[in-house]
């Protein structure tokens, strides 16, 4: 009796659909998280970008001085130069305390259909209402 010599050269049908379909997964993989982390890097920088409005907010409260702020009265705006349009509103929030105030600067923005904003609260201080009055006693 004589065998048949079978010699195998390259794939099957079945392995090669089954690393066809590994290699297709981890495409698709490496894809979604790609995507992801470029979305999460867009949002960072509209968070970075928020955070340095808020920056030049505080820079300009300080160099006009918060009780000169607050008789102003201009307590929200918009930054419209930069897209998306970033929205900022500040409350203040005078303490019991002389001459101490509860600043709170909030700037939001819409990003596609989704709404963000970034809060920051300081303390800042005015000036000062009470007169020192030097009593002698004679």
């Amino acid at each position: 009796m004589v065998q048949a010599k079978t010699s195998r050269k390259g794939f099957s049908l079945i392995e090669t659909l089954v690393a066809s379909a590994i290699l297709s997964g981890a495409v698709l993989t490496i894809g979604a998280i790609s995507t992801m982390s470029l979305s999460g890097t867009r949002v960072n920088r509209r968070y970075e970008t928020a955070l340095s409005l808020i920056d030049k907010q505080l820079s300009l409260i300080d160099y006009v001085g918060i009780d000169e702020f607050v008789e102003l009265g201009q307590m929200e705006g918009d930054f419209e130069e930069i897209e998306p349009v970033y929205h900022w509103e500040v409350v203040t929030e005078y303490q019991d305390i002389d001459s101490l105030y509860l600043v709170t600067i909030t700037v939001s923005w819409v990003d596609g259909r989704r709404p963000y904003s970034l809060s920051v609260d300081t303390m800042l201080n005015g000036i000062s209402v009470y007169i020192e009055v030097e009593i002698s006693l004679e």
